[in-house]
């Protein structure tokens, strides 16, 4: 098996060779930029200009020569493009470490912290001193009248709406053109899977544009207005999926969708107000990719077991990113549930305390065990719960990714 044909069988529930292997293969499966100096350090690699793609979550770009000592079988569509110095700008890590961030998301210093703007020059984003983040500054309707016939406009004032590569590479009138060769070029330099992220976030959206609060407040309390918000979302998402599938469909795996569903015990929204709100949209999107040739993957953190029936009925692959140490996510009862309907794409190795915390001895015993859980008759992708952060050890890592291919 190539690295493509061992995803893809892994997602067709056929046990593999080895377990898939993903690092950075879309946005909540990468590596802090303060910690990948250090892992490539440890692995006596020679050191290189840190690149942070996702400036929001500060990740960095992973080269070649790491994915190469992990076999990672996985890589972004984002990584065919941005390639000249001329697309990046110098800017300075929270640790103090130089590094370089795509030039049209350098950020800006303003009262003892680190701000983002908009195209209109509005603050969207920030991070103060001490911050190892950027966090949402601005919510567009949260306080002001909302028109949902200016969505677009108001999408653009969204501290996620911050595009990671090919982001403003591809606009424009050669834009197309740029993305088919980009998307073409990777697939024929490489033989791992193609992850291609889209999100078309629907909960997400709502709540970007309005808060939570108010956002979920909305789903309970006036479900026309909230319907009226969601099939527009849909729609706008359905037209960008049909371009984008059209355009670069036949050079990808995997696309990659993305909506917070659970919290750390339970759901967001309960299964009934997901059936209203969000299964009959999700579903539309994801046959849409299945219809191009494409799995589709759906990033949400949290707790999402209760959800886990509805999401597989509405036509989903894969999910990501496992959280195991949720109430209800436990690898034994997902894979005995729904192992044979969906694939776990993550839950290898927990980050919220063992990855940072633990020792390599630790991290060993434990990614094994998930890995014996989770292997059996394919429908599963190793990777760890969400991003390596800032503080994990480099020795962890390395101990966490050789169990996985022990």
């Amino acid at each position: 098996m190539n690295s493509r044909d061992r995803v893809l069988a892994a997602l067709n529930h056929v046990e593999t060779d080895r377990v898939p292997i993903d690092l950075s293969g879309y946005r909540s499966s990468g590596i802090s930029a303060i910690a990948y100096p250090r892992l490539r350090a440890y692995l006596g690699l020679e050191p290189r200009p840190v690149r942070v793609y996702d400036i929001q979550q500060q990740l960095a770009i992973v080269d070649e020569d790491v994915l190469s000592q992990f076999d990672v079988d996985t890589i972004e569509l984002g990584r065919s493009f941005a390639l000249d110095d001329e697309d990046w700008a110098a800017w300075t890590l929270p640790d103090g470490s130089p590094c370089q961030v795509p030039a049209w998301t350098l950020p800006e210093r303003v009262d003892r912290g680190w701000v983002i703007r908009s195209q209109t020059g509005r603050i969207i984003a920030r991070m103060p001193d001490g911050g190892l983040y950027f966090e949402s500054a601005y919510f567009p309707w949260a306080e002001e009248e909302p028109d949902h016939g200016k969505i677009v406009e108001a999408m653009a004032e969204c501290m996620w709406n911050i595009p990671t590569p090919p982001g403003p590479l591809v606009e424009g009138p050669d834009g197309d053109r740029l993305l088919v060769e980009g998307a073409r070029r990777l697939r024929e330099s490489t033989d791992r899977a193609i992850v291609a992220l889209f999100g078309c976030n629907l909960l997400e959206w709502g709540q970007f544009l309005y808060r939570n609060d108010n956002f979920l407040a909305m789903l309970a309390a006036e479900p026309d207005r909230a319907h009226d918000l969601l099939e527009r979302l849909t729609e706008l998402h359905m037209k960008g999926l049909e371009k984008f599938l059209g355009l670069v469909g036949q050079y990808i795996d995997v696309i990659n969708f993305n909506d917070d569903l659970g919290m750390q015990t339970g759901p967001q929204i309960s299964p009934r107000m997901y059936r209203e709100f969000f299964k009959p949209r999700h579903a539309r999107l994801w046959q849409r990719a299945k219809d191009a040739g494409v799995k589709a993957m759906l990033h949400s953190c949290g707790d999402i077991r209760l959800l886990l029936p509805d999401l597989i009925e509405a036509g989903l692959d894969a999910v990501n990113p496992v959280q195991v140490s949720c109430k209800g996510m436990e690898p034994e009862g997902l894979k005995r549930d729904f192992g044979k309907d969906i694939t776990f794409w993550g839950g290898g190795c927990d980050t919220q305390w063992l990855l940072s915390h633990g020792t390599p001895e630790e991290v060993t015993k434990h990614v094994k065990h998930q890995v014996e859980v989770l292997r059996h008759d394919g429908g599963f992708v190793f990777q760890q719960v969400h991003n390596i952060l800032a503080d994990v050890p480099p020795q962890n890592i390395v101990a966490m990714f050789d169990a996985a291919r022990a």
